[in-house]
């Protein structure tokens, strides 16, 4: 590598670190507003204005604060001198920064009812998780402050925005005009729930860091069974929560590719 490129690449690598530290100090104050309805609807209020089955007991987005939290955490983490240049950072990064800025749009969108737009920003958000954390698996983490601030951050919010994308999913559905309630929305809840579950184990038995992730999904359908929805979903959530307790003890007493470490 020549000086020139080398230089271009250091620039690169400052320009990517700072930029997402700008954007993770920038999601988590909107999401500060926009919770309490500064800007458009507090999203609490907008998520009971279109409730389905599949909606989580309010405690549930209590993870959005270590969720936040530990975002800032790693866009720290990232921009230390000598972390930059590493790879990992390079290959996640920038998809690490688009989440940002989709959960950003995320916020203002469903805080002002636009909720296709906000479904298609939650589709951008889960699509940029999911491949930040399926390059995770590539390289074995290095120390123990990178399992925790990096591949477990990602693990976690990778894992509950997959269950939020199944809450807004059904909440665009309501808003659209089908139905919210009744056996055809319970039944509707509990095949989504359990095919999502089955994609979630598939993830926990393959994937790197699934440990956090199989915790948030867990949170997840803990909150939808336990916000008093139909019989039938209550019955699906707890054989979903026995389902990824199944895979993720199976995942823990498996050895196998060192790369793919079930704490990250």
């Amino acid at each position: 590598m020549t000086v020139a490129s080398s230089h271009r690449s250091a620039l690169t690598d400052l320009v990517r670190s700072a930029v997402v530290v700008l954007f993770a100090v920038i999601q988590t104050v909107v999401a500060g507003i926009a919770g309490i309805g500064a800007v458009g609807e507090p999203i609490g209020d907008v998520a009971h204005r279109y409730a389905t089955p599949l909606l989580a007991a309010d405690w549930a987005f209590a993870i959005w604060v270590p969720i936040y939290l530990g975002f800032l955490a790693y866009a720290g983490y990232q921009l230390l001198p000598r972390q930059r240049a590493r790879q990992v950072h390079r290959e996640t990064g920038w998809w690490l920064l688009a989440s940002a800025v989709f959960n950003t749009g995320w916020l203002l969108s469903f805080g002002a009812e636009l909720l296709p737009l906000a479904e298609l920003l939650l589709i951008g958000l889960l699509v940029s998780l999911a491949v930040a954390f399926g390059r995770l698996s590539r390289v074995p983490a290095e120390t123990v402050t990178e399992r925790v601030v990096l591949r477990g951050i990602v693990a976690v919010y990778t894992g509950w925005v997959s269950l939020a994308f199944v809450l807004g999913t059904a909440a665009t559905g309501a808003w659209v005009g089908l139905p919210g309630t009744g056996a055809l929305a319970a039944i509707a809840a509990v095949v989504v729930l359990l095919a999502v579950t089955a994609i979630i184990c598939w993830v926990i038995l393959s994937g790197t860091a699934v440990v956090g992730y199989a915790a948030a999904t867990a949170w997840a359908i803990m909150g939808i069974a336990l916000n008093d929805p139909p019989a039938a979903v209550v019955v699906a959530g707890a054989m979903a929560i026995v389902a990824v307790l199944a895979a993720t003890t199976r995942r823990l007493t498996t050895a196998g590719n060192p790369r793919r470490a079930a704490w990250g």
